[in-house]
């Protein structure tokens, strides 16, 4: 089983293969907001390891797993902030019916 460390280009990449397939390079580095050489040197590491394989066509690369046995490893963080809300406090009414009236 390989494993993967969570908060990594890596596990990104591999989430977005497991969503969507079949996939493009390009269509991948759109919807990962990475650099081109950032997205080629991580695919090469993945296929290093034997997890995906590019299948060039022509004009377009499609990406696809070959294997489905990775395992995320590493704490599991919360990206963004969650806003903590209070419950409101009741407003208090203001009598005036005590008031003097002056003349």
């Amino acid at each position: 089983m390989i494993e993967i460390t969570t908060g990594t280009v890596a596990e990104r990449i591999l989430k977005q293969l497991q969503k969507t397939y079949p996939i493009t390079v390009s269509t991948l580095r759109e919807q990962l907001g990475l650099p081109r050489t950032v997205l080629i040197r991580e695919l090469e590491k993945l296929q290093t390891r034997g997890v995906l394989q590019p299948e060039p066509l022509p004009g377009k690369i499609y990406i696809r797993l070959t294997r489905s046995d990775f395992r995320f490893v590493g704490k599991r963080r919360q990206r963004r902030f969650i806003k903590k809300s209070y419950p409101k406090k009741p407003k208090k009414e203001v009598k005036d019916d005590d008031d003097v009236m002056y003349v």
